[in-house]
């Protein structure tokens, strides 16, 4: 789908696209959708292949922060922009086009919108091809490429700008920034050539959004086997929540989740920001990097790990994860649930699945 163009009409069948790509996390986009609407009015946005840009320099932004932070410390709609910019005066680059560094829930509409703000080419591929929590765990820094200079905007107009630090400094340095500053940031990654692209980061994330967004538009009152068939994935179970146990963790909030399925089975559901691990009965039967997505048993709309309460009608599928990761053993560590302290290996659909 790269060279089609976004505009206001596809505000709607993205923004669940990118629900499902967050697995539970990533921010809520719907709260955003009326800004992106706007954004792309004027015209739209064009998705462009990597490959067509050549050594143009791409700048990857997003936000970072707490995303429940975000709802109620409005934007003023110009930290990704100012976050660019200042960026743009640290390097002496001008960026030729944008690409989210998640393209996963909010983030991946914050970056359509920026472009739209910016009038730059969007480019159609991220550094994560689902939601993630962390700046270390971003396809550039797995693959030995530095993140910073990486600047940061904050909605009271505080701009801080991190050069030098190797991925895990940075993240623990831009936490601490959005911590004891107004709760989250928006943000813009060290200026790369697009063809560099190819190898560092996933491709085709916001047309997977986009293509998963409009089949799930065609569902209505579906049951689970027309779901999965239409998202291209596989029911793990469909039943109600009994019990959701949250709890801090050394990182971020962690949560169990039990599912009584219809059939009399358990499926327990582990989750930090995203859904990561699941176990029915017992047997580990998917894990992150694929996408582990709990929906409303009655719509299908996604329900975010933050939003689930006990009673809730869901329905569990997996979705398949982005083949960036699976490419090799050592990325895979990076994301697997070992990675967030959970004793499991990856359990991931065959390889080959729809993406």
């Amino acid at each position: 789908m790269t060279g089609v163009r976004l505009g206001a009409a596809d505000v709607d069948p993205l923004v669940v696209g990118l629900q499902l790509l967050g697995s539970g996390g990533g921010g809520d986009p719907v709260a955003f959708r009326h800004g992106l609407r706007r954004a792309l009015e004027a015209g739209g946005v064009e998705l462009h292949d990597p490959a067509d840009l050549g050594d143009a320099p791409v700048v990857a932004v997003g936000m970072l922060g707490a995303t429940r932070v975000f709802a109620e410390k409005l934007p003023s709609g110009q930290e990704i922009t100012r976050a660019v910019r200042a960026l743009a005066r640290w390097t002496g680059i001008t960026p030729a086009a944008l690409m989210p560094y998640e393209a996963a829930g909010l983030n991946g509409a914050l970056a359509v919108a920026a472009a739209g703000e910016l009038g730059l080419p969007l480019v159609d591929a991220d550094l994560m091809g689902r939601a993630l929590p962390r700046l270390d765990q971003l396809t550039r820094a797995v693959a030995g490429h530095p993140l910073t200079p990486y600047a940061l905007a904050e909605a009271g107009d505080q701009v801080v700008l991190v050069d030098g630090a190797d991925p895990v400094a940075l993240e623990r340095v831009a936490r601490t920034v959005v911590a004891q500053g107004g709760g989250w940031a928006g943000g813009a990654l060290s200026p790369v050539p697009a063809r560099t692209l190819a190898t560092d980061a996933c491709l085709g994330t916001l047309a997977r959004a986009l293509r998963l967004g409009r089949a799930h538009a065609q569902l209505v009152r579906p049951g689970p086997a027309e779901v999965a068939d239409a998202l291209g994935g596989r029911v793990l179970a469909a039943g109600r929540i009994v019990e959701i146990a949250r709890h801090p963790s050394a990182s971020f909030g962690r949560a169990g989740v039990t599912l009584v399925d219809d059939r009399g089975g358990v499926l327990r559901v582990e989750a930090e920001n995203e859904y990561l691990l699941a176990i029915l009965d017992g047997e580990p039967v998917a894990s992150c990097p694929d996408l582990l997505c709990l929906l409303d048993r009655r719509t299908a709309a996604p329900i975010a790990v933050d939003a689930l309460r006990p009673g809730d009608d869901v329905l569990a599928v997996t979705l398949p994860g982005p083949p960036w990761w699976r490419a090799t053993p050592e990325r895979l560590r990076h994301v697997d649930p070992h990675a967030f302290g959970l004793g499991c290996d990856a359990v991931l659909l065959p390889a080959g699945s729809t993406p």
